[in-house]
């Protein structure tokens, strides 16, 4: 019996994603609701297990390749002592072909797309799996495409060694390889007439030379790049910067940090008592829990706290629900449990949206402060920078202090500096003045 594994839906407004990677090669077992390939949506990244047991029999679609939901993206064949899937007719082992039955490259499979086109209406080669393609919809993923543009490569020239003839990355690499790219009618480096898209010898210019290697965007990096140019045109970037003393939290966490381990099983870190403070003061002040809807405000009335998070592959900000009604260790368990599932791409879409405030943490990598970049459609993100020891001036005299600086990036449409500040000054006296344990 033969299971398809199909590309799922990924969130209510999610209806494509982009397979990014294969954690199976064609011919592998696999076991029921372990990672199978990984996904990436323009709101989070995410490992899609196995729906079965058995051998990872076909891959229909490439890496890179961005599809549509409920597509059919491989088949698992359940595990039989003759490794013929069960229930497949002869016609129907015969229609699929040598490459279909083993997603790699068969001897004498791989056909260009000229020599596809001329096999589409007579008889095929022996031995070949005579898919009728034709030049115009020679099969490839995005990702295969612009490598091929970059590079001069016409793709009917490539011999396709997928299913249906498709040219997956590895066909394109091996046809470059063999000089691929001049015989396809790029121009030379040097002495090349007319046109003028070849880059000059030495690969200077803007196009890619022998010093120099282009990586196409990920679909979280191309989110990102889109979201945060959309918000510095939408918001009036404002930043103000205040400097905290952090002695008294620094202290209380080096006394409970063992016992909140061993009650808790988490590490006690320094991001609790930022967003527990910072949902305090937003009760103070509403106007940094709201938005812009045309020349109205919306005030929220829950406090939704986005947390960022460094991926490998970029940011993602998960947001902490409700985290006006949660207590300290509440907040911290959140935090905690959603930048574990981040890292190991297990968040829900949903968990990424909604957020009504951000905070980011850049000083764990030794920022001093910075001017992070509103999340849109909030008004306002709070970064927090390195907690480091530096000599102070307290009631005239010179002390050794654990010190901190705290930007606030606002929206000047909604919020007037001086708010700013004295929200800050809130969050400020907040801080300072924690110095016994709360729960």
């Amino acid at each position: 019996m033969n299971t398809k594994v199909i590309m799922p839906q990924l969130g209510e407004s999610v209806y494509e994603g982009t397979l990014t990677k294969w954690l199976k090669k064609a011919g592998d077992p696999v076991v029921k609701d372990e990672p199978l390939f990984e996904v990436s949506t323009d709101k989070v990244d995410s490992e899609i297990p196995a729906p079965a047991s058995g051998i990872l029999d076909e891959i229909l679609v490439d890496e890179g390749t961005t599809i549509k939901i409920d597509t059919v993206v491989a088949v698992i064949r359940e595990s039989a002592g003759d490794g013929d899937a069960p229930g497949e007719t002869p016609e129907e082992e015969s229609a699929r072909g040598p490459a279909a039955e083993t997603g790699t490259e068969g001897e004498g499979t791989g056909k260009t797309g000229k020599e596809r086109a001329e096999a589409a209406g007579g008889k095929a080669k022996e031995g070949s799996a005579a898919p009728s393609i034709r030049p115009q919809s020679l099969l490839a993923s995005p990702l295969v495409r612009k490598i091929a543009r970059e590079n001069g490569v016409d793709l009917a020239d490539v011999a396709g060694t997928g299913l249906e003839g498709r040219i997956t990355k590895d066909d394109l690499e091996k046809h470059l390889s063999r000089g691929g790219a001049a015989a396809s009618g790029a121009p030379a480096a040097a002495g090349g007439a007319g046109g003028g898209t070849g880059a000059p010898e030495g690969g200077s210019g803007g196009g890619a030379g022998d010093d120099a290697e282009t990586v196409p965007m990920t679909p979280m990096r191309r989110a990102i790049a889109e979201r945060m140019v959309q918000s510095k045109r939408t918001s009036a970037h404002v930043n103000t910067m205040f400097e905290i003393d952090m002695s008294p939290i620094v202290r209380l966490r080096q006394a409970r940090k063992e016992d909140f381990r061993k009650k808790e099983g988490i590490p006690l870190t320094y991001t609790p008592f930022f967003a527990k403070a910072l949902v305090e003061s937003i009760r103070n002040f509403p106007v940094f829990n709201s938005s812009v809807s045309g020349d109205a405000i919306v005030y929220k009335k829950g406090v939704h706290l986005g947390i960022a998070v460094a991926l490998e592959a970029g940011l993602i900000v998960p947001v902490v629900r409700a985290a006006h009604l949660k207590n300290f260790t509440g907040i911290a368990l959140a935090i905690h449990d959603l930048a574990e599932r981040a890292r190991t791409k297990r968040l829900k879409p949903e968990e990424v949206q909604n957020g009504t405030i951000t905070l980011t943490n850049p000083g764990i990598y030794g920022s001093l402060f910075g001017t992070p970049v509103i999340n849109q459609p909030q008004v306002a993100i709070l970064g927090i920078g390195a907690i480091t020891k530096r000599p102070v001036v307290i009631d005239d005299a010179i002390a050794i202090r654990s010190m901190a600086y705290l930007s606030l990036s606002f929206d000047h449409r909604v919020i007037d500096g001086a708010v700013a500040d004295q929200f800050m000054a809130d969050l400020k006296a907040r801080l300072e003045a924690w110095t016994e344990w709360q729960d």
